[in-house]
């Protein structure tokens, strides 16, 4: 008998019918006691929330999920939380999350440690820690998913929902340990609090996006909002501040790379790579980098060397772009989260002091 507590939708024949899976493992709840609380207060002048970009469509009853008539909604907004800390006077900092992920991913760590979010903002940065468009708090378009419901539009054409897998999407692709389960002798992220990291992960909706991706324009706008700004993007928004600086580069002081899913050193054309050379950058990538990821897609040492070309091209065009590796300053073990690495302040120090040494030394 199929197991009638989950299921999901497939197409048979022409008509919608259900298909049985697996019922999920309920995982501990972390402790608020497991929060760390910092020795000094943290003085605010503002904080709080906004939407960048969307657009008003008009949907089918069906679309909305037959609750009411046809009707307009917004889709495709970005939704931006920030803190401005009391002094203030540094430049403003962007943070885009990765692949499954949302801006939590910026905050309090696994293990209950001060994130980056905090962290910048305790070095007088205002921060902006966005949710890309179709993820957490920016929501995503339903209207899609409602017409494959509805039969009305056939299931192959609807856009896959991406989850990366705890055991070799995360373990062993992330770098905490060469198999699931067993971690590198000096690796650096809390692994035995890698159950909170799957909290952290939720369903991935790029794929059904806009081409381009919606969040690229936000990016440039709220920059722009912001009359200049670091942006910072991890894995498969690592290249998100590059995009952004080609639609407007105004706004876009530098751009930080942490572990780019790809740089496209060959894809950007000699125009833009000349636009982009008007943008520092700063590429960062971690330890154990020729690691085997489990995934089909390139490893980390080949992406590594991707950016090296992009880094070496935008610099040949009169630009200011480095790779900045750990490993190179005796700083062994970070991962891919290392925003969330047990020295993810130490590496956090490393960009700050390049943003002071490079960004806020170029005239606004």
């Amino acid at each position: 008998m199929p197991d009638p507590t989950r299921f999901t939708l497939i197409r048979l024949a022409g008509t919608c019918a259900l298909a049985a899976a697996t019922w999920p493992v309920v995982l501990n709840a972390q402790s608020l006691d497991d929060i760390e609380v910092p020795e000094e207060p943290l003085t605010l002048s503002d904080r709080g929330s906004f939407f960048v970009g969307g657009e008003t469509v008009e949907q089918t009853e069906v679309e909305l999920g037959s609750f009411g008539p046809d009707d307009q909604v917004t889709v495709n907004q970005m939704y931006v939380e920030y803190i401005v800390p009391e002094a203030g006077g540094e430049v403003p900092v962007v943070m885009i999350h990765g692949a499954t992920l949302t801006g939590k991913t910026y905050d309090t760590t696994p293990d209950g440690r001060m994130g980056w979010y905090e962290y910048f903002v305790r070095q007088d940065h205002p921060v902006y820690v966005v949710d890309q468009v179709g993820r957490g708090r920016s929501g995503f378009n339903q209207a899609t998913y409602n017409n494959v419901q509805a039969c009305e539009t056939p299931p192959e054409e609807q856009a896959p929902m991406l989850r990366l897998g705890d055991r070799i999407a995360v373990w062993q692709n992330f770098r905490f340990g060469p198999e699931p389960g067993t971690p590198y002798e000096n690796t650096k992220f809390p692994v035995e609090f890698a159950d909170e990291l799957s909290k952290q992960s939720i369903p991935d909706l790029n794929s059904g996006l806009p081409s381009p991706n919606p969040t690229f324009a936000a990016l440039a706008d709220l920059s722009a909002q912001l009359d200049g700004a670091v942006l910072i993007g991890h894995s498969q928004s690592g290249h998100f501040p590059l995009e952004a600086a080609l639609i407007d580069p105004q706004g876009i002081r530098g751009a930080v790379l942490v572990e780019p899913g790809r740089c496209d050193a060959q894809g950007y054309s000699e125009e833009q790579i000349a636009a982009l050379a008007e943008i520092p950058t700063l590429v960062m990538f971690g330890d154990h980098l020729p690691a085997d990821t489990g995934l089909p897609a390139p490893n980390w040492q080949e992406r590594f060397e991707g950016c090296r070309d992009f880094v070496e091209r935008v610099n040949a065009a009169g630009g200011e772009a480095q790779i900045l590796n750990p490993p190179d300053r005796g700083i062994a073990g970070n991962t891919h989260m290392m925003m969330q690495d047990v020295n993810n302040l130490e590496i956090a120090d490393l960009i700050l002091d390049w943003i002071d040494e490079t960004v806020a030394t170029q005239p606004e």
